[in-house]
């Protein structure tokens, strides 16, 4: 029989305590008041979030229905679920257990009248938000191609995940954005909700926190402080501005607020989430306990050391340090190579070798800090016959900007593929409906002809309007004189041509969507891809015989996949590709949000090193072809925060190798301890960011606040010392790794 929502068990005996180690026991036992659970990756922090859920049940503290359990996704909320009916041995009906989404939305339901919604209001998905944004844009004579609706709907979502209605939003802070309209748009978008009975996802949590806050309505939010007597949060360093105004107003009443997280696995900055949530919990709730979950169940004893070594370099985080019972394994492999098809070809041999010693593909799984990073592992293991699986995301050439690029060159290449023509016909937008299309198509069924001949035909009649002819005639124009080029012009820098010329790269330049920089960065390395090929033609042939490849074959599979999506699993072996400053950590990311874009790379390091329990290997290249050409490459700061006892550094002769005692000599046999930290023959002279080779006083040293200048980024301040390399925080607000050398005290 189910647990009642208002019917606590009979206190007996708690056997399932007896599984626990002593923090994560303490936790689960410190039932009143605010508590933080600082659980590490590997900690056991779903075992204690669930344990703690049945004991607050086991020891009739609560009734299911007076406990608020909130997760990030449904996947979580019913595996708590399941754990914790199988620790009471009885399902639990009738609590508050969901998502934030799912949560707010229950609520909302009963309080939709005094936000000026009936109970019935309907929840639009973002096709739905897109449109009617449009639709209001549309009427205030706002150009939508230079400010893209879904762009703009992007904006209003991170407004609301901040908590702010637009009564809040300062002109200063909307800008130029939509013609400086934005807020009133967003003001006349709530309103047109409300017309329509509907809220989007952002509202379940903004109307509910606009409810709250009114005095009118008190005794709403004193009906659930009387309602909820424990609250428990998982994740909870992944909180947005809303989300975490949400808990407050409701951890008001008794206190009683658990919320478990990992400040240290904060990566989702990018999307809303707030690290400062995390930080000051303890000043938030004033008398709230800290528990630290420590020891780690996952991973080896070099793995997580080199997590704590490199993490432990962040200011900003609360501190902890994981520590196993296990064995110190295999140490950390890093690998310098000296391209990206070197790196890919070691990273795939290195599978191969484990696969033959008896591991699983299954539990192999290559992390890459950008997308585009996946083409030449991709091609590498499919020319071995390697099966993988692309998580998070299409496989490269199955993803929508590579396609339309594709179909582009395609066309260029054989005008008579209509497929490919009727991809991208109106990609971007040139005003061409449905109608028109229907028109050409029709057209070229009826006449035998393809829809490049058709086009060619009605371009020249009045059976289109005057704009449409205009339209389609220039669109001719340009597939000839692309075509043209082909054999004066290299394909790789016509693909660049043709993707500037057609509107291709502007369209994805001017999205504002949080995916726009990776789909550019995607065009960017198909560019690049196709230099390694003789002609188009030829390059087109192989993508083919690339996609006949990819059918779905059954058995084990390797994973590839992004650093923010690996959040929450574990393999036996990681590799970890691509460590080199500007690739990882990301320049736009520290360009953007400078020493907080810098401190959340590092999390994203530190989640990638946790992922593995086993064995972990790290690569960074001297030379990676990055947009068409080759660009030298650093090694990534984060390789020299490393342990130096817990990794075993290798290099291609004559590389850089950080984070060692030495480096080659000049006969590449050997080491020299007088050389540490500086440039190995002339691979690092000059790599960094557009650098200088202006020779500097060898005999300045620097400090951590000093002034400096650089002939290119300008006045700066140190901000970190490594070795002979400075962290320079620049007055744009840009964080550059740059060689003393370079570098003059002011």
């Amino acid at each position: 029989m189910p647990m009642s929502e208002h019917a606590p068990l009979k206190s007996v005996n708690a056997p399932y305590l007896e599984a626990l180690n002593p923090p994560q026991k303490d936790a689960v036992e410190n039932l009143d008041g605010p508590l933080l659970v600082l659980a590490g990756a590997g900690t056991g922090k779903t075992r204690v979030l669930t344990t703690r859920l049945a004991h607050l049940l086991h020891q009739n503290k609560a009734w299911p229905s007076q406990i608020l359990a909130v997760t990030f996704t449904n996947k979580a909320a019913n595996e708590m679920r399941e754990r914790v009916a199988s620790l009471l041995g009885q399902p639990v009906e009738g609590w508050w257990l969901g998502t934030f989404h799912a949560l707010g939305a229950r609520m909302l339901r009963r309080h939709a009248d005094l936000v000026g919604l009936t109970s019935s209001f309907t929840i639009l998905d973002p096709d739905d938000q897109i449109r009617l944004l449009k639709q209001l844009m549309e009427a205030e004579t706002v150009d939508t191609k230079k400010w893209p609706p879904k762009a703009m709907m992007a904006i209003i979502d991170r407004w609301k995940d901040r908590g702010k209605v637009p009564s809040e939003i300062s002109a200063n802070e909307a800008g130029d954005l939509a013609n400086g309209k934005l807020p009133k748009l967003y003001r006349q978008y709530q309103e047109r909700l409300k017309v329509l009975n509907a809220c989007d996802f952002g509202d379940l949590l903004l109307h509910m926190i606009t409810i709250f806050k009114d005095s009118k309505h008190a005794d709403v939010l004193a009906e659930y402080h009387q309602r909820f007597k424990y609250i428990m949060v998982d994740e909870y360093q992944d909180t947005n501005v809303a989300q975490y105004l949400w808990l407050r107003l409701l951890a008001q009443g008794t206190g009683n607020i658990c919320c478990v997280g990992d400040d240290d696995q904060s990566i989702y900055g990018w999307r809303g989430a707030e690290v400062g949530n995390i930080l000051r919990f303890e000043r938030d709730f004033p008398g709230a306990k800290t528990i630290r979950l420590e020891q780690n169940y996952r991973s080896t004893g070099h793995i997580l050391d080199a997590a704590s070594s490199v993490i432990a370099q962040n200011s900003s985080r609360l501190g902890k340090t994981l520590w196993s019972d296990a064995d110190k394994g295999e140490k950390i492999q890093m690998r310098g190579l000296w391209d990206g098809e070197a790196e890919a070809r070691f990273v795939a041999e290195d599978i191969e070798q484990l696969q033959r010693k008896g591991w699983s593909l299954d539990q192999m799984a290559v992390l890459v800090r950008a997308g585009f990073q996946m083409r030449e592992f991709e091609e590498r293991f499919m020319k071995l016959g390697l099966s993988y699986r692309v998580i998070g995301g299409p496989r490269f050439y199955e993803r929508k900007e590579i396609r339309d690029a594709l179909a582009y060159l395609r066309v260029v290449a054989q005008p008579k593929d209509d497929l490919a023509l009727g991809r991208i016909i109106n990609t971007p937008k040139r005003g061409l409906g449905d109608a028109t299309i229907q028109t050409l198509s029709v057209h070229a069924r009826e006449s035998g002809q393809s829809l490049y001949e058709s086009i060619e035909d009605l371009a020249e009649t009045e059976e289109l309007r005057p704009n449409i002819r205009t339209t389609l005639a220039t669109l001719l124009k340009d597939f000839a004189r692309w075509r043209s080029l082909i054999t004066t012009t290299h394909h790789s820098e016509l693909a660049g041509i043709i993707l500037d010329e057609s509107g291709y790269t502007g369209m994805w330049q001017s999205d504002k969507s949080p995916d726009a920089p990776g789909r550019l960065e995607n065009l960017k390395e198909l560019v690049s891809a196709m230099a390694e090929f003789d002609n188009l033609a030829s390059f087109l042939e192989h993508v083919s015989l690339v996609m006949e490849n990819q059918e779905e074959s059954q058995g084990e599979k390797i994973t590839l996949m992004t650093l923010h999506g690996a959040k929450g699993l574990e393999f036996d072996a990681v590799y970890l590709p691509g460590w080199e400053d500007g690739v990882f950590p990301s320049q736009r990311s520290m360009d953007e949000n400078g020493t907080a874009g810098l401190e959340e790379e590092r999390r994203l390091a530190y989640v990638g090193i946790t992922r593995a329990r086993k064995k972990a290997t790290i690569t960074y290249v001297a030379n990676r072809r990055m947009y068409g050409s080759w660009v030298n490459s650093m090694p990534s700061r984060f390789l020299e925060e490393l342990p130096q006892d817990s990794v075993e550094v290798e290099a291609e002769m004559g590389l850089y190798q950080p984070g060692r005692s030495s480096h080659w000599d000049s006969s590449g046999r050997g080491f020299s301890s007088e050389n540490r930290f500086k440039p190995n023959s002339k691979l690092l002279e000059g790599l960094t960011s557009g650098g200088s080779k202006k020779e500097k006083s060898p005999q300045a040293t620097f400090a951590p606040g000093d002034r400096v200048s650089h002939d290119k980024f300008g006045a700066g301040k140190v901000v970190h010392i490594q070795g002979n390399k400075l962290d320079v925080e620049f007055e744009n607000g840009d964080i550059k790794r740059l060689l003393s050398s370079f570098i003059e005290k002011v």
